[in-house]
C-alpha cells in the first residue's frame, strides 16, 4: 500500500511539472505569434508586450506553485485521505 501511495504522489508531481511545461510552451508560441502579428501589421505601435507581461506573471506563479512550493500537493493529498477516511467510517 505504501508503494502505491508513493507512486501516486510521484505521478501527481510529474503531472504538475508536465502541465507547467505545456503552459510555458503555449505561452512562448502564442507570444511569438502575437509579436509577428504586431510587427507585421503595426510596427509603429508595439502592443504585444502587454499580453506577454500579463500572461508571464501567470507563468511565473505556476512555476512557483510547481517548483518552489510543491508541498501543497502533499497537504492536499493528506486532506483528501482524511476526508476519505471520514466517509468510510460513516458508511
Amino acid at each position: 500500500m505504501e508503494q502505491s501511495e508513493a507512486y501516486q504522489s510521484a505521478k501527481k508531481r510529474v503531472e504538475a511539472k508536465m502541465s507547467f511545461y505545456t503552459h510555458v510552451s503555449v505561452y512562448v508560441a502564442i507570444i511569438l505569434l502575437l509579436a509577428v502579428i504586431n510587427l507585421s501589421f503595426s510596427p509603429g505601435t508595439l502592443w504585444f508586450h502587454w499580453p506577454m507581461m500579463g500572461w508571464g506573471i501567470a507563468v511565473v506563479l505556476h512555476a512557483f506553485a510547481v517548483f518552489v512550493f510543491p508541498s501543497r500537493f502533499t497537504v492536499t493529498e493528506k486532506m483528501i485521505e482524511k476526508e476519505m477516511n471520514k466517509s468510510q467510517t460513516r458508511s
